[in-house]
């Protein structure tokens, strides 16, 4: 894990940097089914065991496109870290695509890259770069841009 440590007032002198990349998190099979439990989408291809390793075109279940993107925060808080701030709001995400499939079992982190810094009142609005990756995979399984706002 890497993470940038800074404060409110430094904020905007990073845009471009990467921000770090968080730890690795496993996306267990009951991971998959709290999920689909929480939000009420029991597709087979994630809660099927039997039948995803039968029938999915990937060789078994696999997470909900949602549940990866969901992993997002507690992962971009690993990230960066703003000392004096007061309160952090998700104030939501601009794009997301989930170009590769995370199939149960696997590992995913976040790298983050900061794309713009804007002053708002009490403090400032981030857009990031998110990319969430799959250890051994090939090609990102979520990609992002996540917009924060940080108040002091």
């Amino acid at each position: 894990m890497s993470t940038t440590t800074t404060t409110l007032a430094e904020l905007p002198s990073l845009v471009g940097e990467e921000l770090g990349t968080s730890d690795w998190i496993e996306v267990t099979q009951e991971r998959v089914n709290l999920f689909a439990d929480a939000t009420n989408d029991h597709q087979w291809i994630h809660v099927d065991v039997e039948r995803a390793n039968r029938e999915s075109p990937f060789g078994g279940p696999i997470a909900h496109g949602y549940l990866t993107l969901s992993l997002l925060i507690p992962m971009w808080s690993q990230v960066l870290t703003v000392t004096d701030v007061k309160m952090a709001v998700n104030y939501g995400l601009n794009k997301v695509r989930f170009p590769a499939p995370v199939p149960v079992g696997s590992k995913v982190r976040l790298t983050a890259t900061l794309k713009d810094v804007e002053e708002i009142k009490g403090g400032y609005q981030l857009t990031a770069a998110a990319t969430i990756e799959r250890d051994g995979g090939d090609k990102p399984v979520c990609i992002a841009e996540l917009v924060v706002r940080f108040l002091g």
